[in-house]
């Protein structure tokens, strides 16, 4: 999965901090973004290393049936923030490529090492996309078990810290362990982004309470489900644990219908969200009624 995110310094990155960064209110009088039109009520933007975006949902580009339901999906989704896998695309555009179908102006492009199982292939691949002008910021992925595509959080932690080193903006796909997670954050990851469950299992969110553990322990950065959302409700529960983001790929593209899934994660992802902020009620073992007895006429 490849984020859209656009190397600092060049000339895209610069029209995509202006247009992104932008806060839109309900009072704007003119708005072009598909995203900040979706978005637009969310008052607080997600903010990943000093940028900001209206949009909490971040997706995926794989297994749509074709480049133009991914096109049609990401532009019903509302997301800002599109991953791209490094390996898997056609980055010199000798032949038609997904790049050709994602707007650098309207979404952040973010490379992912997605298909990599040591660090040093890690490593190698979030260079190449940095190489070919895409990012220097990287959605890091090392998978640990074939099987169950649970990252392998040693290999994680060792390239996080080498590409910290180099000037890399990392977001690690990582399991939900605490510990690891602290460590994480002392090698400089940007984020934290745990999986829900296993990636494309569509199992919903699993572990609720070490996501809660979390929630506690990532205060200085941005907290994102990524992995095993497959339904909406799934996207709502991971919001209302407290996550800051959720990042989804085949709960979309495998749905019978892909586009329509990707505007109910959209909202999804909204509600979930202000429930948090809301806070919910009380939970009671017993019956409290909703018109109470006191003052009524008898």
């Amino acid at each position: 999965m490849i984020s859209a995110f656009v190397a600092e310094g060049s000339s895209t990155l610069a029209s995509n901090s202006s247009l992104h960064s932008k806060q839109l209110t309900t009072e704007d009088t003119e708005i072009t973004d598909p995203a900040s039109i979706y978005n637009v009520h969310m008052s607080d933007p997600l903010i990943i290393a000093g940028r900001e975006f209206q949009s909490r949902l971040i997706v995926g580009t794989g297994k749509y049936k074709s480049f133009q339901e991914t096109a049609r999906a990401l532009a019903a989704s509302g997301a800002e923030i599109v991953t791209v896998a490094v390996r898997r695309v056609n980055l010199d555009r000798s032949k038609e490529s997904l790049l050709d179908y994602i707007d650098p102006k309207q979404y952040f492009l973010l490379p992912n090492t997605a298909g990599c199982y040591t660090a040093d292939e890690a490593i190698r691949a979030a260079r190449l996309g940095r190489e070919v002008g895409i990012s220097d910021w990287v959605k890091l992925e090392v998978i640990g078990d074939q099987a169950t595509l649970h990252p392998d959080v040693q290999a994680t932690l060792e390239a996080t810290r080498v590409l910290v080193k180099e000037g890399f903006t990392v977001l690690p796909y990582t399991s939900d362990d605490p510990v690891f997670t602290k460590r994480l954050l002392d090698a400089g990851a940007a984020t934290i982004m745990p999986l829900g469950a296993p990636i494309g299992s569509g199992l919903g969110i699993q572990n609720r309470a070490n996501i809660q553990i979390l929630r506690e322990i990532v205060t200085g950065v941005p907290l994102i489900i990524d992995a095993g959302v497959g339904t909406a409700s799934d996207a709502t529960v991971a919001m209302e644990l407290g996550a800051d983001a959720v990042l989804m790929n085949t709960g979309i593209a495998n749905a019978q219908d892909p586009v329509l899934m990707a505007e109910a994660m959209k909202h999804a992802v909204i509600a979930g969200r202000e429930a948090y902020l809301a806070g919910r009620m009380e939970k009671k073992l017993y019956a409290t009624a909703s018109s109470p007895l006191e003052g009524v006429v008898r």
